[in-house]
């Protein structure tokens, strides 16, 4: 029996998830996306992942980072999601300060995640990328949720 890609989206999208922005800077360009499919993967050593559409305008990118960052939106930041998930000009007057290694994070997020790239792993029609957290940082904020095909908040 095979299910039907709707009917299995319906179900998943019964799972309320945390909004993020994967972002990376390449040759002195900045890169960014919305990505909803973000999981803490160990905490020895410290491991998450993110897994990108093979369709994703910002594929190639992946595929050759050595490094991302993670920003983990925070109630206020819909506009934001929004803004990175479409294809044009995604950092334009975007407030954001860079890690270490050179990745934007972006100003106001609920925590904030720098990463060491260690693994990518093809799967279906997505690219599991492992990242090894190198610096983190959090706020004491409300998070940004998806569910059901639309933005959600925690009410206080």
């Amino acid at each position: 029996m095979t299910l039907d890609p709707d009917a299995f989206r319906a179900v998943l999208g019964r799972f309320a998830s945390g909004v993020t922005v994967v972002t990376m800077c390449e040759e002195g360009r900045d890169h960014g996306m919305t990505v909803s499919a973000f999981s803490s993967v160990s905490l020895q050593p410290p491991l998450i992942m993110v897994c990108i559409g093979d369709d994703a305008s910002l594929r190639p990118v992946v595929e050759r980072a050595t490094s991302f960052g993670v920003s983990i939106l925070a109630a206020a930041q819909e506009a934001l999601s929004r803004r990175f998930a479409a294809h044009v000009n995604r950092f334009d007057g975007v407030g954001f300060s860079r890690g270490e290694s050179g990745v934007p994070l972006l100003d106001g997020a609920l925590a904030w995640l720098e990463c060491r790239v260690v693994s990518r792993h093809q799967a279906g029609d997505h690219l599991i990328v492992i990242g090894e957290v190198e610096s983190a940082g959090a706020a004491d904020e409300r998070p940004l949720l998806y569910y059901r095909g639309g933005y959600a908040q925690l009410e206080r």
